[in-house]
């Protein structure tokens, strides 16, 4: 086991690694840009490297700055958190090279899953069912015309190396069609870097469904049960829940087993996440992310599994402890993102300084955060501050529990999404498990949540 890991990362994610590692009796190093001397995730490492201005592009994604860190500290595994540097096969390549065990998973498979386009064809080839659409990428506007008449609309454009909700664009007709083209295109060159851009069905109301899983260097597979995370805005997620509600059983085990399908064809190792969409009952694959995820909590909540543990011990050459017939699901698990953002103007963000911070407490409520009072909320950063995850023994109790958390829930000086998760699990839609997109979209509505504050 290593005696000391470099956490490459900031906020809640450092700080719930942080924590873990300490578990573990591991010693813990992270990096910090100037802007975040001071910040939690600094004050919860054994020890702290600056490594740059406050842009993350100067500080948080140079490699070359984070591997100094990791030599002058004398850490021997980095772990990359998610976002940031977490799906960069080039930052994996370089810890390897640098004699640096990458908390993750190979830097081939990375890169696969990183390309929207291979991972459509590598699961295809695996038997595994991808979202009707082309598989190879848009070469021009007459090309693009084609492929979505072969498709039928609604289209959905996107960018091959995107994630996040960005280089995501619909047409709903062939007057449309160009100008999706062109944004997914233009977003895949700003936050992606790669201009490539290929088309699928859009389908108007699916729930968003994804299947954690687990992998050794031994080749066992897991999954960890699913996650529900159809609650979004602008295709970035909001709320999450485990497992998935009015999902049949039948179903649930053949999500699964998909899953398994698709890390074992790529040769998976480490914590990763088979995303797809569910319609009626058919599931699928749109793709796959290939570290922790945001909403990893939930999962842990109803399996009782540490997955940032397991991470570490896979990095580490251990075997899975568990195989699939040891893992249950146990009740219900719910979380929302706690960002620094205004629901009633289209969810901007709302940077400015923490005044005051007082997280609600109680059996079965877990925050994870990165943030306290009189922590400065950053534009250079993303804006979630906190995440807030209860369990109940089922979806109604979890619903209760969570609404009195919120309640219970204090953060003063900025404004955050507090009262629109609560408004949203008031709602009827929320209490029959609907998928909430016309609460989302209705902007009357979204105004109203401020009332919830």
């Amino acid at each position: 086991m290593f005696t000391r890991v470099l956490v490459a990362n900031r906020g809640e994610i450092a700080v719930r690694i942080l924590r873990t590692l300490r578990k573990m009796g591991i010693e813990s190093v992270t990096v910090h840009s100037d802007a975040e001397a001071d910040a939690v995730h600094v004050r919860a490492a054994d020890q702290a490297v600056c490594i740059g201005p406050g842009p993350v592009s100067e500080s948080y994604l140079r490699i070359d700055r984070v591997l100094d860190a990791a030599r002058r500290t004398g850490a021997q595994a980095v772990h990359p958190g998610y976002g940031l540097l977490a799906e960069n096969p080039e930052f994996a390549e370089a810890c390897e090279r640098a004699g640096l065990v990458f908390i993750g998973p190979t830097p081939e498979a990375i890169r696969m899953m990183g390309s929207k386009i291979e991972a459509r064809r590598a699961m295809s080839e695996a038997g595994v069912p991808v979202v009707p659409g082309a598989l190879e990428p848009v070469s021009g506007g007459d090309h693009a015309l084609a492929l979505a008449d072969s498709i039928g609309y609604p289209i959905a454009a996107k960018a091959s190396g995107a994630g996040g909700g960005k280089g995501f664009r619909v047409a709903r007709d062939p007057g449309e069609l160009p100008g999706a083209v062109e944004g997914a295109r233009s977003e895949g060159v700003r936050f992606f870097a790669d201009p490539t851009v290929y088309l699928e069905r859009y389908l108007d109301d699916p729930r968003h469904i994804e299947v954690q899983l687990l992998g050794d260097t031994h080749g066992n597979v897991v999954h960890l049960f699913e996650r529900d995370c159809t609650i979004q805005r602008r295709h970035q997620k909001l709320v999450e829940e485990a497992p998935a509600p009015r999902l049949p059983e039948p179903l649930r085990t053949h999500i699964g087993e998909l899953a398994i399908t698709a890390a074992k064809a790529i040769g998976y190792h480490s914590a990763g996440t088979v995303e797809g969409l569910l319609a009626g009952d058919e599931f699928f694959f749109l793709e796959m992310n290939t570290r922790i995820q945001v909403e990893h909590c939930v999962t842990e909540m109803v399996t009782g599994i540490n997955l940032v543990e397991q991470q570490v011990r896979v990095a580490a050459g251990e075997r899975l402890s568990f195989g699939q017939t040891d893992l249950r699901l146990d009740g219900h698990a719910i979380e929302c993102r706690i960002n620094a953002e205004n629901a009633a103007k289209h969810f901007l963000p709302a940077p400015g300084t923490i005044s005051g911070y007082q997280e609600p407490r109680g059996a079965h409520v877990r925050v994870d955060s990165g943030v306290g009072e009189g922590s400065a909320v950053l534009p250079f950063y993303d804006p979630m501050i906190a995440k807030l995850i209860v369990w109940g023994e089922d979806r109604a109790t979890a619903t209760d529990r969570m609404l009195r958390a919120l309640d219970e829930f204090r953060i003063e000086g900025v404004t955050t999404l507090l009262p629109f998760h609560r408004a949203l699990l008031a709602s009827d839609q929320w209490r029959r498990a609907e998928s909430c997109r016309d609460l989302l979209e209705d902007s009357a509505w979204l105004k109203q949540t401020a009332r919830h504050e």
